[in-house]
């Protein structure tokens, strides 16, 4: 499946913003199951780019300088990319949860896609008891790694609502857990402390789902914007394996990555910082067209 993807943000200041310095984690990165074909990044009313580095995690990192003062911003974010990734099925020879995370701890990838960075607590995601004990419920040590983890991902998507309304993009895990509700960062971030309680290997994934549905299928929720899942290390044979805990579903062809992290903060689109008063809007918008259906 071949995808066009544009991402448009739109900031819009009270006052003319003096300056502005932000990291841009846009475009998609290379990843098992995509290829990207083209990209292309725009800005207005203009700025310069300085390179950067991703300081945790797998991402495609620019920096944005805007160094004259404006009070309208547009980042403008294209890309085609092809996906070709299987629905991921689980089989009686998978690693058990016992033998996974006794794997993972004796590895020795240092890496970014290595496990060892994806298996403790990070700034955004720590372990929570409560939690801990409720995943644990689906995380039987003796089960196989893929089974449990799509049946966590199934009952987080049963027992949990969307609710844009119900949390913040700072809201703690703990937070929504307690509410049952919120989007997709919520459950990655709840499905993520649940599976590093259990000594696994689970990352954070940040990037699209396609807009429109196959025929005959019910329209992904989470389409038209960024999304999040959760990626989750199966061992060195079977490696990392993207699961949705939004939709219930796993990461196949209506997924494409744009960045991996600990948590949000290592992968989130845009962030940085403004020199200005007053109010500031803003506005983003995602369209994810299939091209092989266009028409």
């Amino acid at each position: 499946m071949r995808y066009a993807i544009r991402h448009v943000t739109r900031f819009e200041y009270g006052d003319a913003a003096a300056f502005a310095r932000c990291n841009l984690r846009l475009k998609p990165i290379l990843w098992s199951g995509q290829t990207l074909e083209e990209y292309d990044l725009s800005v207005e009313p203009g700025g310069h780019f300085v390179p950067a580095r991703a300081p945790a995690g797998l991402a495609n990192v620019v920096r944005l300088v805007v160094d004259e003062p404006t009070r309208m911003l547009t980042i403008d974010s294209r890309a085609r990319v092809s996906v070709d990734r299987p629905v991921p099925v689980p089989g009686d020879d998978d690693p058990t949860l016992e033998d996974v995370a006794a794997m993972a701890r004796a590895s020795r990838d240092l890496s970014p896609a290595g496990p060892a960075a994806y298996l403790y607590p990070s700034p955004r995601i720590p372990v929570d008891g409560a939690i801990a004990r409720w995943c644990a419920e689906q995380l039987d040590p003796a089960s196989g790694v893929m089974a449990a983890g799509i049946a966590l991902a199934r009952r987080i998507q049963r027992d949990f609502a969307f609710d844009p309304s119900a949390t913040l993009v700072d809201t703690a895990p703990a937070d929504a857990f307690a509410k049952r509700g919120g989007v997709c960062q919520d459950f990655a971030q709840i499905m993520i402390s649940g599976l590093r309680a259990a000594g696994l290997p689970a990352a954070y994934a940040s990037g699209y789902l396609r807009t429109l549905p196959p025929p005959g299928e019910e329209r992904l929720v989470g389409a038209d914007a960024t999304h999040a899942w959760v990626l989750l290390w199966c061992g060195p044979q079977k490696g990392w394996v993207g699961v949705d805990p939004t939709n219930g579903i796993w990461m196949a062809q209506d997924h494409i990555v744009v960045a991996i992290g600990r948590d949000y903060s290592d992968v989130a689109p845009i962030d940085g910082v403004m020199l200005g008063s007053g109010a500031q809007r803003l506005d983003v918008s995602v369209d994810v067209e299939p091209l092989d259906e266009a028409g």
